[in-house]
């Protein structure tokens, strides 16, 4: 339905609008039925299979980074290599990507994430990195136990786990060897119990501005992502990308009355990290801390929150497209 880029086979002078770099085969089809209504030229890239030449002639003056660092779950691990290499040539160049390699690789860390945040004076879990269980233990008594072991390169909750102890952790790591994924590195980080029946707060942001903000009721799930590919719209089935857990499915409710100060914050984060499209997690502990701990450059939308609050979110993505390819025609 939507032809895919080719990266080895140049479009010259710039006959396309715009170039979506994408790997997960679902997740981006709203945005490309959105593209398509508006009569945009673009054309998706798809990061699974691709090359290109440091010769080639950019395909388009506007590239769209919606790359995500889960990709290895599905098996795509070669994904996440391509895409950063390809933008930092096609910024070489002087072209404009949104969402681009600088931004994609935070998101491929949460370390970075955490320290960026440290440095915004953010509050945020306080968080130890490792590479070993040696490493971690002569450090493990800086956190308050249970922790949160995290994997450094993240997506769709895969390998979180609450952990009870240092001794706890041991056994994980030696009966799950493959947790150590994809990169070798992991977070213990310090966990902060709320409200299960209030969950945890999702900002979206569009351009610097706040989208929607939706309140999300985790049953203990690990696994946030917002498509209905992978949290279905009323169904106790798991989707594409699910990561088999057992707890009641995800629940999402609009959150229309997100404080004033927290949306700034999420803009500061924003602003900051370069996001041009994005989500911003936080949550408010029982200890009375408002918390910050997640950024999401692959921002995937829910339509039914939009729509509670009176729009479909990808007609907005597009529109600030389309803006952004009449700013970068304008300077042409």
């Amino acid at each position: 339905m939507f032809g895919s880029l080719l990266v080895s086979v140049s479009v010259g002078n710039n006959k396309l609008d715009l170039v979506v770099l994408y790997e997960h085969p679902e997740w981006q089809k709203p945005l490309f039925y959105a593209l398509e209504r508006r009569g945009v030229k673009f054309c998706p890239c798809d990061l699974k299979s691709a090359a290109f030449c440091d010769l080639d002639s950019p395909e388009a003056p506007l590239y769209f980074n919606q790359a995500s660092p889960s990709a290895y779950l599905r098996g795509n691990d070669r994904a996440v290599p391509f895409a950063l290499a390809f933008m930092r040539l096609r910024e070489s160049q002087g072209v404009r990507v949104l969402n681009g390699s600088a931004v994609f690789a935070l998101e491929l860390s949460k370390s970075t994430q955490a320290g960026l945040l440290r440095k915004l004076g953010v509050p945020s879990p306080k968080t130890i990195v490792f590479n070993s269980l040696a490493g971690v233990r002569s450090r493990a008594h800086e956190l308050p136990w249970p922790a949160l072991l995290k994997p450094d390169q993240g997506g769709s909750g895969a390998r979180i786990e609450l952990v009870e102890s240092i001794d706890h952790l041991a056994s994980i790591l030696t009966e799950q060897p493959e947790i150590w994924l994809p990169d070798n590195l992991l977070l213990l980080q310090e966990y902060v119990p709320c409200d299960p029946g209030r969950g945890i707060v999702r900002m979206e942001f569009l351009g610097g501005k706040l989208l929607y903000a939706m309140r999300v009721v985790t049953h203990g799930r690990f696994n946030l992502c917002p498509s209905p590919v992978c949290n279905p719209e009323d169904s106790d089935e798991g989707g594409a990308c699910e990561v088999p857990q057992a707890a009641p499915p995800v629940e999402f409710y609009p959150y229309p009355e997100v404080p004033m100060e927290a949306v700034e914050m999420g803009q500061r984060i924003v602003a900051a990290a370069g996001l041009a499209v994005g989500g911003i997690e936080y949550l408010d502990g029982l200890d009375g801390r408002r918390i910050f701990y997640d950024i999401n450059a692959n921002s995937n939308l829910r339509p039914s929150i939009a729509n509670a609050f009176g729009f479909d979110p990808f007609d907005r993505v597009v529109d600030f497209l389309v803006d952004q390819i009449r700013q970068i025609r304008l300077e042409l």
